[in-house]
């Protein structure tokens, strides 16, 4: 079985705008070898293309956490991690595995503390202005941008 096909997502996580948007080619498949991260540059928007074990997809190249380009972090599997705070993010569904080390609230709005490293006590949560946006900021999942491939060339769907 080959990896080279588009990576089902849900659809609740489609990217917003890509619903009736028209597909672009932005990378031949030869050029994507298994474990690449890419990134696709539109005007202000960034796009990952990843090819992991199960497929080929396409995310905001923007960590859900604060916005750190994924293209420079780690694939491992179908995992992408974050090379800012530690956070790592299944592409298969979007879903946040490591929630990011600077705590925060997670895509349901509950509440995570920040990182404590095994064996010590947890820190004291700082109230400066800082923690407080940290403490108030939501990781949600990733969001995905449709993709096709067609005559050896990946599409993806751009918002106009």
């Amino acid at each position: 079985m080959t990896s080279a096909r588009p990576l089902p997502f849900p659809a609740t996580l489609q990217a917003p705008g890509t619903q009736d948007a028209p597909f672009e080619a932005v990378v031949k498949l030869v050029d994507l070898p298994m474990g690449a991260l890419l990134r696709v540059s539109r005007g202000d928007l960034d796009v990952l293309i990843a090819h992991c074990e199960a497929g080929i997809a396409a995310t905001e190249d923007r960590c859900p956490h604060m916005s750190a380009p994924l293209s420079v972090g780690q694939l491992e599997g179908c995992v992408i991690h974050c090379p800012l705070h530690r956070g790592a993010f299944d592409l298969r569904d979007g879903e946040v595995v490591t929630f990011p080390t600077t705590g925060g609230l997670d895509a349901e709005g509950e509440p995570r503390p920040a990182w404590t490293p095994e064996g010590t006590d947890a820190r004291p949560q700082p109230a400066d202005s800082k923690a407080r946006a940290r403490a108030l900021t939501r990781v949600r999942r990733l969001r995905y941008f449709p993709l096709r491939i067609r005559e050896g060339d990946v599409e993806i769907a751009l918002p106009r």
